[in-house]
């Protein structure tokens, strides 16, 4: 009996460190062209400001899945700010409303990964 816990915690420890690796994406060397050298983004007036929150379901750890989410959302165009929080699956978007809509953020955040991995609900923005 012992040999068996032991073995089904060494499986589900094994597997979320998989989904994590599996989740975080190696970046290409145009990418990290990009990265060295950011560029700036256009500053956004303060009445197209506006925010969204949102659950982000089936994220598994806060390196691979709620940091990978919040880098895309962050490299978005047209995006101020963006926190994605593990413990709470909460997603927190500033954004301009002139070059980003809850949709567009949607579909960004569903296409990480693999693009069935994870899910976006009670948008409120």
């Amino acid at each position: 009996m012992k040999l068996l816990k032991a073995i089904l915690v060494l499986t589900l420890a094994s597997t979320l460190l998989v989904a994590c690796k599996e989740n975080t994406r190696e970046k290409t060397k145009a990418e990290l062209a990009l990265t060295a050298a950011p560029q700036a983004k256009k500053p956004i007036a303060a009445a197209n400001l506006k925010t969204a929150t949102f659950a982000v379901e089936g994220m598994t750890c806060a390196v691979g899945c709620a940091k990978t989410i919040q880098e895309e959302l962050t490299e978005l165009e047209g995006v101020s700010k963006a926190t994605v929080d593990f413990d709470t699956k909460l997603a927190t978007v500033v954004y301009d409303k002139t070059a980003q809509s809850p949709a567009k953020l949607t579909q960004t955040v569903e296409a990480v990964a693999d693009g069935k991995t994870y899910k976006v609900s009670n948008m409120k923005s």
